[in-house]
């Protein structure tokens, strides 16, 4: 009982929390500062494999939709830390989401709006 009042609390708490945060490469500096961008963030530990030519994120196989991509990543994995988008002011931190058709961007929030109580799945007992 005390962890469905727990995931309630949680619940509650993540409910009144409705700004997800994305971080996307700025528009109009193109294709060389955006491949700049992109390789760095692949290197400091984005996760670049959806956007491998056999992932899921490939298409639309532009330098800007990769760029995108590999800079949320890296923004997700550092926490959304303060200045984790800057990328030397090619990148910016945006509210609203830049997922496209078969690519999802992932953002902290997201993942525990989609399902609260799966981390307390095996934990409930119904009497």
């Amino acid at each position: 009982m005390a962890v469905l009042a727990f995931a309630a609390l949680l619940l509650l708490a993540m409910a009144g929390h409705s700004s997800a945060n994305w971080c996307v490469c700025k528009e109009g500096l193109g294709d060389a500062v955006w491949q700049k961008t992109l390789d760095y963030a692949c290197g400091a530990g984005a996760d670049c494999n959806p956007i491998h030519s056999n992932g899921g994120c490939y298409n639309p196989n532009t330098v800007k939709a990769h760029c995108n991509y590999a800079v949320n990543s890296y923004f997700q994995k550092k926490g959304q830390a303060q200045g984790s988008c800057d990328f030397a002011g090619t990148a910016n931190p945006v509210t609203s989401d830049p997922s496209i058709t078969g690519c999802v961007y992932p953002s902290s929030a997201r993942v525990w709006l989609l399902d609260p109580f799966s981390i307390f799945s095996k934990d409930i007992i119904f009497v």
